[in-house]
């Protein structure tokens, strides 16, 4: 299977794709995408109009899907005998589902939103909508400490994509407003989500775009 991921190193949403790559061991190819350059912009917003990441192309069977979490289950789809990272059991397969869920709306997107805020001019920030925002962030990660009490993985034992939606969620949210202190259960999850090969491959990877990251 001919795999094309387009993406961008510090794109927490491609962090979540590339850690399911790397738990099943699924050959692809990355091209780097650059939307600052206005030519590697053109053509990426030819494939893709809302030009967000990752975009995932299967060349053979000349299929393309973008959204993190569809690329996983087509992933799973086309590679059940690998990393099994969406369970065959259906009512394990819908809680993996409903935490991945979670994980996006509820801590990852919270966290894209503060960071979005960082970025706009003077003059257009919103400080009543961060501070909503942040108290939003914070009971989300009350329900990860609380879940996350006793250790293991998203949805029990096994890494799944749960797991694939909660590592960039959380390391990106610990960057915001740092929680260790505030939610011990949590900050714990991140560190053995942060060791695992996967995610620490990920990590390495995206190191060099790190300055690029707005920190206020």
């Amino acid at each position: 299977m001919a795999l094309r991921l387009y993406y961008h190193p510090l794109s927490s949403y491609c962090w979540k794709v590339l850690i399911a790559l790397y738990e099943t061991g699924v050959p692809f190819e990355g091209e780097i995408v650059d939307l600052s350059d206005p030519e590697a912009r053109e053509r990426f917003v030819r494939m893709t109009p809302l030009a967000k990441f990752p975009v995932l192309v299967d060349e053979e069977a000349s299929k393309g899907f973008p959204e993190s979490s569809i690329i996983i289950e087509y992933l799973a789809m086309k590679n059940p005998g690998s990393a099994r990272l969406i369970p065959a059991d259906r009512d394990l397969a819908l809680r993996v589902r409903l935490s991945d869920r979670f994980y996006d709306l509820y801590v990852h997107d919270k966290m894209q939103r503060i960071v979005g805020d960082r970025l706009r001019p003077a003059g257009s920030k919103d400080p009543f909508g961060v501070e909503k925002l942040r108290n939003e962030l914070e009971v989300s990660l009350s329900l990860v400490d609380r879940d996350m009490a006793e250790g293991g993985w998203a949805t029990g034992l096994t890494f799944t994509m749960a797991d694939c939606a909660a590592a960039p969620a959380l390391y990106y949210a610990n960057q915001v407003a740092p929680f260790e202190d505030r939610h011990p259960g949590a900050a714990r999850y991140l560190e053995r989500l942060m060791a695992r090969p996967s995610f620490a491959r990920v990590l390495e990877e995206a190191a060099p775009y790190f300055a690029n990251f707005p920190r206020d």
